[in-house]
């Protein structure tokens, strides 16, 4: 075994407390293990500049338009997110300042001899100190490499919640809330005001705070968190607004008008993340870093995030996106009606155990002709069989297929050159169909 696949083992060996049981859940909450945990290897976090994000959908959207802005302003910029589509390693990138006009999905990931080196360093660390999850080493790892790269800034996404995970040991310059809505309810609670009151957690005191636009109960807990933490608060739709003109919009911010504006992601809920990440950026002037407009501009642009309403074909459409709940499921499920026209639309649709199965299936079924359940390589993963059980509104044949690749060729041999074929329910289904079609 090499170097870069021993060390992938050994991160899969870590204890992966989030997933286990809701017992061992609740016993692994808290940020002292962490906070213990990175004083041994000497606080990289308290070395950086963060934007933390939090949220429902479109953290790791708004984080992508974040990044590609600033790096488009001269600064490079460690990007942190998760989950990731085909390599974990995409968790964890560095996006340099360029002039190219062409840009990669996942360019500057961190590579396996840097992985390896970090692996190694924290190796002997995580043995003296006892049991860590998975998504804690991970984020120590990507806080140290950011250090010692000596980045301009880190853009950071949750991985579950915010108050309790393990990103919430940085000191943020801004935090973000995306749009809050039902999710991990075993974990987190099962109302909007206790869900939005852990997401709210990520709040430092007088920091600046930008919130997309919220249910009345979510923005009350996040007005009131803003106010308790002597931060200031901005509001899309409020004191960032953004309107559509054609093929482009713009935005109006608190310091700028921003003209001319076009974004290569689809669906009208981007426009959403993309104002959002301006309100990000023009927080950061409070710091003295200031942006122009045509960084703003251009950095939306380019702003690449793939397997969120990704067309990977035409003739027939083959649309991929990650909606991994019932409030992404049914923005999903208006941007294909508004975006794509289709005769029939084949569903290809696998969903993991810790989801909204029911809350999916209930937006997603009634837009198919045909569904092809499936299951992706993880143990997380709905059994096609269990998955048929919540099928309510269903128009025509479902399919039971053991795993993606065999749902990938019976979605192009059912389709016709003018149907759609849509793949969601999890990343995970989605990144190994992007591998298996690639």
């Amino acid at each position: 075994m090499d170097g870069y696949h021993s060390a992938v083992k050994y991160l899969e060996s870590l204890v992966d407390y989030e997933r286990i049981n809701r017992y061992s859940y609740k016993k692994s909450l808290g940020l002292k293990r962490i906070r213990s945990f990175l004083q041994l290897i000497s606080n990289p976090q308290d070395k950086l500049k963060v934007i933390h994000i939090a949220g429902s959908k479109g953290k790791g959207s708004t984080c992508a338009f974040c990044a590609y802005i600033l790096r488009q302003a001269g600064f490079s910029v460690g990007l942190y997110t998760s989950p990731h589509l085909s390599d974990f390693r995409e968790r964890i990138r560095i996006l340099k300042p360029t002039e190219a006009s062409t840009l990669l999905p996942f360019e500057g990931t961190i590579s396996r001899k840097y992985l390896i080196r970090l692996v190694n360093f924290l190796k002997p660390v995580i043995k003296r100190f006892g049991k860590l999850s998975f998504f804690e080493v991970y984020t120590a790892l990507a806080l140290l490499y950011f250090k010692e790269k000596k980045v301009d800034f880190v853009v950071m996404e949750t991985g579950m919640g915010g108050r309790l995970d393990a990103t919430n040991v940085v000191k943020s310059l801004v935090c973000a809330i995306t749009p809050i809505s039902y999710e991990h309810t075993r974990y987190l609670g099962k109302t909007l005001t206790r869900i939005a009151g852990e997401k709210a957690g990520i709040i430092k005191q007088k920091a600046i705070v930008v919130s997309s636009p919220q249910e009345k109960e979510a923005a009350l807990v996040i007005k009131n968190a803003a106010s308790g933490m002597q931060a200031k608060l901005l509001t899309v739709g409020k004191e960032i607004e953004y309107f559509t003109k054609g093929r482009h919009f713009l935005i109006k911010g608190v310091n700028n008008n921003y003209t001319n504006l076009r974004i290569n992601l689809l669906g009208g809920h981007q426009l959403i993340n993309a104002t959002l990440s301006v309100g990000i950026i023009e927080a950061l002037g409070a710091y003295g870093y200031k942006v122009s407009v045509d960084c703003v501009r251009k950095g939306l642009y380019n702003t690449l995030w793939p397997g969120r309403l990704e067309v990977l074909w035409r003739k027939p459409y083959i649309v991929v996106d990650g909606a991994q709940n019932a409030a992404s499921a049914m923005v999903l499920k208006s941007a294909v009606k508004d975006i794509f026209k289709y005769k029939k639309l084949i569903l290809v649709l696998g969903v993991s155990l810790d989801k909204d199965v029911k809350g999916i299936l209930s937006q997603l079924c009634g837009l198919a002709h045909k569904i092809i359940l499936t299951r992706a390589d993880n143990p997380r993963a709905v059994k096609p069989e269990d998955l048929k059980r919540y099928l309510i509104d269903k128009r025509g044949e479902v399919f039971l297929t053991a795993g993606v690749k065999e749902a990938k060729k019976l979605a192009l041999k059912i389709a016709g050159k003018m149907d759609l074929i849509l793949v969601t329910g999890s990343l995970f289904v989605v990144g190994e169909f992007r591998d298996a079609y690639r």
